[in-house]
């Protein structure tokens, strides 16, 4: 009889892990079985053996899941990120492992659709030639690779791929979107006969299905896909990409709140791989850490085509109406650009990162506004469904047609979002074909499943939010127009600055690839706002260190570590009370040099019918942190270490 160390993927208690199974066969270390837990069953990873028989009875293992054990890089990373994010190792396994593995499945389950498009032939430029031999030269490691929009990225990839692939070695290249998959697996498909695709939007017997190839590969394989990809279990990792690794899509928002840029950095580590950080807009704190590590920072400086035109880019400022005689919110300019693209068989971008059609419905005569009765935030209009929608908790209700408190029948609709933009578009030029893509989109309108069309111009005007804005390559697209890009800087983080510049420099982006004129037009109420000035210019240096500065005299990242503490009550009061609460302990717990703010209501105080109160701690070391997190009661509070966001 053996007896193994084994790890449910089920939390059976707190501060424990692991539990030990008996087994009449040997298993090797980090062999997926069925075991039960109590009166449930569970997968579980063998994570050690017991060389002495226990003490105490112990239950058998129920079945061995897989002929073929999970490499140690993942029973290491998960053991990880268990401990840096202060998670239990049961949350961390299922989101390692995919779901259903103990189901039996027929490899006719698994479909991957390649689109098809023009082969792209790629001879790389002087730039890009430079730049893949740096990242081999520079060995095992981070290398942040630094490529203005167009500049070609992506064909750096692929020639990196096909030097690891011929030292048979496996590449994970992830994407921030689920979006891009198509566009970047007919890319890498041209090159490689065995390329893996994983994505959330797949059913659980292809998920199942394309982890069990690359677990059972006997030969190196290259895997596309979000976050999710990067536990794939491949044989021998040699390269791991990470495309826009600027965008918050990488930081996953349920436990284990894992970032995937620190995972894989411990990952590649583990192996003596080489991690390479996309971007053409860094994260200020990326950048920040290369430069104090001394790691590589390799730059593309110049659009990929030879001659490509950069757009002439104009500014509107929309205080000024007289630029919107002919409508509302499109400026003439933007009316005019519509009608010279579309009339020479061009694409059209309009990019505003609001969906919905507005976000305010109010009584013109006594000033009532809609609002969600559970969550306390006003309730954004559908005009499609005809309804109003809360897009905290998903409350909808119908439109008034008279106010609730006056009577008065001057219901008004103010502000806008992309389904508005959406119907002004078609109520305009009735001719032409309109797609709009944004978090509303069903299944059959995403970026992904129409990105044939969006290729091939039959799509002449594109209306989206962030998710237009990110990697795409639409050779058809003329212009672009960028409804409020203000939008996001009145929002009360730290962040909103680097994400304003980051979204106008990667929407300008998808203009200026090749040599026919193209143009973008940016309407603003605050168009000599640092963020939205530089953003357009795409002068990510000056910006840059703007940003450092700002973050250092307010003590944020890269100058500390975050941890936000949120309570969710019934009462207000008794969410208060508890906040204070904890606060006291905390300032009596932590070294003084820990800085917390609050108590404070959240950004949405109330979800759900719940009040959410919240604290923020600031800490020069990490460890303070997690120190922090013993005494956080074990009810009613969520934590989430190195946010992305403190909304």
């Amino acid at each position: 009889m053996y007896y193994y160390e084994v790890a449910p993927s089920l939390i059976v208690r707190s501060g424990s892990d692991c539990f030990t199974y008996s087994s009449v066969e040997p298993l090797s270390i980090g062999a997926v079985v069925r075991i039960s837990v109590g009166k449930k069953t569970s997968n579980g990873v063998v994570m050690a053996e017991t060389s002495n028989k226990p003490a105490y009875p112990v239950k058998p293992i129920d079945t061995v899941l897989t002929q073929v054990p999970l490499p140690s890089r993942l029973i290491a990373l998960s053991d990880w990120l268990a401990e840096y994010y202060a998670t239990p190792l049961a949350t961390v396994l299922q989101t390692v492992l995919p779901r259903g593995l103990h189901k039996k499945r027929r490899t006719s389950e698994y479909t991957q659709s390649v689109t098809s498009r023009k082969r792209t032939q790629y001879i790389l430029n002087a730039d890009q030639t430079n730049a893949v031999q740096k990242i081999v030269d520079a060995g095992a490691g981070t290398t942040l690779l630094h490529g203005v929009t167009g500049s070609g990225k992506t064909a750096v990839y692929i020639e990196l791929a096909k030097h690891f692939y011929a030292d048979g070695k496996s590449c994970i290249v992830l994407i921030p979107e689920i979006a891009l998959t198509s566009q970047l697996l007919g890319e890498f498909s041209h090159h490689f006969d065995n390329v893996i695709v994983t994505h959330s939007k797949q059913t659980e017997a292809e998920r199942h299905i394309a982890w069990q190839t690359a677990l059972e590969a006997t030969k190196p394989v290259i895997v596309v896909g979000p976050r999710s990809a990067l536990f794939m279990p491949v044989p021998k990792l040699g390269l791991v990409v990470i495309d826009e690794a600027h965008e918050p899509s990488y930081k996953q928002e349920q436990a284990p709140r894992y970032h995937a840029l620190r995972a894989a950095t411990f990952l590649t580590s583990q192996m003596g791989a080489t991690l390479v950080l996309g971007s053409a807009t860094p994260s200020v704190v990326d950048y920040h850490l290369a430069e104090i590590h001394n790691r590589p920072i390799v730059t593309l400086p110049n659009p990929a085509t030879p001659g490509a035109t950069p757009p002439v880019i104009s500014v509107v400022d929309m205080t000024k109406r007289t630029q919107f005689s002919k409508h509302r919110f499109l400026s003439n300019q933007a009316l005019s650009q519509i009608e010279q693209a579309t009339t020479s068989n061009k694409q059209v971008l309009l990019f505003h990162n609001r969906r919905g059609s507005a976000p305010n419905t109010l009584c013109e005569n006594c000033g009532w506004q809609a609002g969600c009765p559970h969550c306390f935030v006003p309730l954004t209009l559908h005009a499609d469904t005809h309804q109003l929608r809360c897009h905290i908790c998903n409350f909808t209700t119908r439109v008034p047609t008279s106010c609730p408190e006056c009577h008065g029948a001057h219901i008004i609709h103010k502000g806008i979002g992309t389904k508005l933009v959406e119907s002004e578009i078609k109520r305009l030029y009735p001719k032409l074909t309109v797609m709009r893509f944004d978090g509303d989109s069903d299944n059959e309108s995403t970026v992904n499943t129409r990105y044939k069309e969006l290729y091939d111009g039959d799509i002449q005007v594109i209306i989206g939010t962030q998710v237009i804005t990110k990697g795409l390559d639409l050779p058809l697209l003329e212009s672009v127009i960028v409804v409020q890009a203000d939008a996001g800087l009145s929002l009360p983080d730290y962040i909103s600055s680097e994400r304003t510049f980051q979204l106008l420099a990667q929407v300008v982006g998808r203009v200026g690839r090749a040599n026919h004129p193209t143009t973008v037009t940016v309407q603003s109420y605050q168009p000599t706002h640092p963020a939205i000035a530089l953003g357009l210019k795409q002068e990510y240096a000056s910006f840059k260190q703007l940003t450092l500065e700002q973050r250092q005299r307010a003590n944020f990242p890269p100058y500390s570590y975050l941890l936000k503490l949120q309570c969710s009550y019934k009462t207000e009061a008794t969410a208060i009370k508890n906040t204070k609460a904890l606060g006291d302990v905390l300032r009596s717990a932590v070294p003084s040099s820990v800085e917390i703010l609050g108590p404070t209501p959240s950004f949405y105080e109330r979800a759900g019918g719940s009040y959410r109160w919240q604290l923020v701690l600031k800490s020069p070391k990490r460890a303070y942190l997690t120190d922090a997190l013993k005494h956080l009661p074990p009810t009613h509070w969520q934590y989430e270490l190195d946010p992305m966001t403190l909304l």
